[in-house]
């Protein structure tokens, strides 16, 4: 009898101790719907691989999907370096730039950065990480002591070294897991950001 009660006893413990973790979880999701958002991304319009000359970059497009499902503020970093580029001559001087571990500038200035709690940093891939213009928004702005999720649009190099090479830019901030997308499924493929948002908590 008495083995049996601490039988019954053990498995009421484990039982509470499970609905505590639940509990838990879903206010830590709710508190993550709740905190300030920004999206800060580089896109990059014109001539594109696998999809040709658009209007519209495929990382603005992600960025969009994530201030419509989360009511992130967003911060586009504009250059017109690029402007008017067909895709071989980017490409070459995408890659002198980072051989030279380039700044290049960038319009605007972003205000009020200690609104934020949580920051999307979101850019195409090139040559293995985010364009070297992202770099110079890094060097400018201080995201440590935030909670930081990278995404990235590409064409075959998924995350590259974007994940990495933000932790070394803000080594005191939560740097989550990141997501990337093929720029040419971002127009139809919706689902697949809303599936990482939920599954991050948004």
């Amino acid at each position: 009898m008495r083995k049996l009660f601490l039988t019954i006893l053990v498995s009421i413990v484990a039982l509470t101790g499970c609905n505590a973790q639940t509990t838990k979880t879903n206010e830590q999701m709710v508190n993550d719907k709740m905190k300030k958002c920004l999206v800060v991304f580089f896109s990059h319009a014109g001539d594109n691989y696998a999809v040709g000359n658009i209007k519209v970059g495929n990382t603005k497009i992600v960025a969009d999907y994530i201030s419509e499902l989360t009511g992130a503020d967003q911060f586009e970093i504009v250059t017109h370096k690029y402007d008017g580029m067909a895709y071989k001559p980017l490409c070459d001087l995408a890659q002198e730039e980072q051989y030279a571990d380039a700044r290049p500038a960038f319009e605007g200035k972003l205000e009020n950065l200690d609104q934020y709690d949580v920051i999307f940093v979101g850019g195409p891939v090139w040559w293995g990480t985010y364009p070297q213009v992202m770099f110079t928004f890094f060097d400018r702005y201080d995201l440590n002591g935030k909670t930081i999720y990278p995404f990235t649009t590409h064409e075959g190099s998924g995350l590259g070294s974007c994940v990495n090479d933000v932790r070394r830019a803000y080594p005191n901030a939560s740097v989550q897991k990141g997501f990337s997308i093929y720029g040419h499924e971002v127009r139809t493929n919706k689902a697949k950001v809303e599936n990482w948002l939920k599954n991050a908590g948004f």
